[in-house]
């Protein structure tokens, strides 16, 4: 069956095995939300964005996300447990019986693209069960004019049934759900889960492999805003680091929150249409550009309302990864496109609950290589289950679950291209002072602000012995003073008053970046080995 929206031209869906199904397409974010009202699927809050329950799954569940294993991936790919192989007939068996699902359905459809820079485009389009799904798709992909629709040829297909249950006993699985990225077909297979976030991450996933080894271009992890002088910054980070937050800025242009690519030509280009933040303890307060941007159009994931519609930003209950979407139009200062030119900075983000790392510090191009492979942050007590003290947790060039080669290639590009560009990279702790968590506190977000500013506005001095002190354990320059920061809280061991429990719990970090390290060494150069912590505990 065709359908069309406002746009004019109508499908099929034939060619994807789905019959007879009833076709919703290019439907507006207006009539998506309506529509997801009216199945009893969302609810509107007060500030108009829709309210969703993600079901099941609050997050993406890594041991479940396959790579089908062919002519293309088999001598490229990193296999392990990040990247599990997927058998060829397997895939094809469970895409029919998806499709099969599918079948005299209704579903939502957008044709869409990733990449706002023209050279590096991947059209894309995303086959929906559910209305909401298919609006967030609208959030975070590139919106194509209608002008761009009448001859849009799609490259990659998402196909994505959230109410499909595998059987892992027939279709090599390893439970009912499943993300499968197919690089013969181009085709993302997504089933048994409605965590949206899996949609999004396949596209990245797949050009975290289409554009190094096809393009030559560096795709990363990241956020990027750029000043009003040209000057682009990257932000990498973990979940949870504040790497949405910190890249949002009024006083700098916000290029993306999350997914970017570094080309030959110097330039810094978003993926995405949109943004996926993070609300847990949101307030206008800290994040007020956030805030304000969850209005009609915005899709809330998992959050508690209250009678009146309004949002409980502290309230986990269902998850501690409760989420917003919104494309980004929605922040007032955006750049428009999404491209930057010049990156000049690269900020670290790590949330270190040991409470051990500096608030701030300058890496040298060996140690920001290691450290990027490391990829490090830290588990709190509480966020999962099992954790009742801080635990280190490493994510290869910060975002491991997505990077379908071996780390060292990412690493390899970026120095490269941190000396081409001259950049400089600083290590940023976003986690504990004063003690690790339970006992310290969080970095206050305006002195991690403060610090960033000051990088950006060239205040923290040169790399000399006046300026900075190098950290007797981590190695790392750590400055002696920075404007609307006090000198207390520049240096980690001075925030403890107590040196000896400082020391011991420094070392016992500084051990488990060594450990983590041993799977990589042999990948990695001496300069690159001697990147990280040389001191060793007793």
């Amino acid at each position: 069956m065709e359908s069309s929206s406002q746009f004019t031209q109508t499908i099929s869906l034939e060619q994807y095995g789905i019959k007879n199904a009833k076709i919703n397409y290019q439907l507006s974010p207006e009539e998506l939300h309506q529509i997801t009202i009216a199945k009893g699927q969302g609810v509107e809050a007060s500030s108009g964005a829709l309210a969703v329950n993600t079901g099941e799954f609050t997050g993406r569940s890594p041991q479940d996300r396959f790579i089908v294993k062919d002519d293309i991936t088999e001598d490229k790919v990193w296999w392990g447990k990040i990247n599990i192989p997927f058998e060829t007939d397997k895939f094809d068996k469970l895409y029919d019986k998806v499709v099969a699902y599918l079948s005299n359905k209704e579903v939502f459809v957008r044709d869409s693209y990733a990449c706002a820079d023209d050279n590096y485009k991947l059209n894309i389009r995303v086959i929906n069960e559910y209305p909401w799904s298919n609006q967030f798709a609208y959030n975070m992909f590139l919106r194509p004019t209608e002008g761009e629709l009448e001859n849009f040829d799609p490259e990659w297909t998402v196909v994505n049934a959230p109410g499909f249950m595998a059987n892992p006993d027939e279709d090599g699985t390893r439970q009912h759900n499943f993300a499968i990225l197919n690089f013969t077909k181009k085709i993302a297979l997504i089933g048994g889960t409605g965590y949206t976030g899996e949609i999004k991450k396949g596209i990245f996933s797949a050009l975290n492999f289409i554009l190094p080894v096809f393009k030559n271009t560096l795709p990363m992890h990241c956020s990027a805003n750029v000043g009003k002088y040209g000057d682009t910054a990257i932000f990498f980070g973990l979940s949870g680091t504040g790497k949405t937050t910190l890249s949002t800025d009024p006083n700098r242009s916000l290029i993306g929150d999350d997914e970017h690519g570094w080309t030959n030509e110097n330039t810094v280009f978003n993926f995405e249409g949109g943004c996926y933040a993070k609300v847990i303890n949101l307030s206008r307060e800290n994040e007020p550009e956030i805030f304000d941007a969850i209005k009609k159009g915005a899709i809330l994931e998992n959050v508690i309302l209250d009678k009146n519609g309004d949002v409980d930003f502290a309230d986990t209950s269902i998850t501690q990864n409760t989420r917003v979407s919104y494309p980004l139009h929605h922040i007032e200062n955006i750049q428009v496109p999404s491209i930057g030119k010049n990156p000049k900075n690269i900020f670290f983000l790590t949330a270190d609950a040991f409470g051990v790392l500096p608030p701030i510090s300058k890496l040298t191009p060996s140690q920001a290589a290691y450290h990027f492979i490391s990829g490090y942050t830290a588990k709190v007590a509480g966020t999962e289950a099992g954790v009742v003290e801080p635990v280190p947790s490493f994510s290869a060039c910060f975002g491991a679950p997505f990077m379908p080669l071996h780390p060292s290639k990412y690493a390899e590009m970026l120095s490269q291209k941190m000396i081409e560009a001259g950049v400089n990279v600083w290590l940023v702790n976003t986690g504990w002072t004063g003690g690790p968590y339970g006992v310290g506190t969080r970095m206050k977000l305006k002195y991690t602000r403060a610090m960033i500013n000051a990088v950006l506005n060239g205040d923290l001095g040169l790399y000399n012995y006046d300026d900075y002190h190098i950290h007797s354990v981590f190695g790392v320059a750590q400055p002696r003073s920075c404007p609307g920061v006090p000198t207390s809280v520049l240096s980690p061991r001075a925030t403890w008053n107590d040196d000896e429990a400082y020391y011991k719990t420094a070392f016992k970090l500084t051990n488990a970046f060594r450990e983590n390290f041993k799977k990589f060494e042999m990948h990695c150069n001496e300069e690159i080995r001697r990147g990280g912590p040389q001191r060793y505990a007793f």
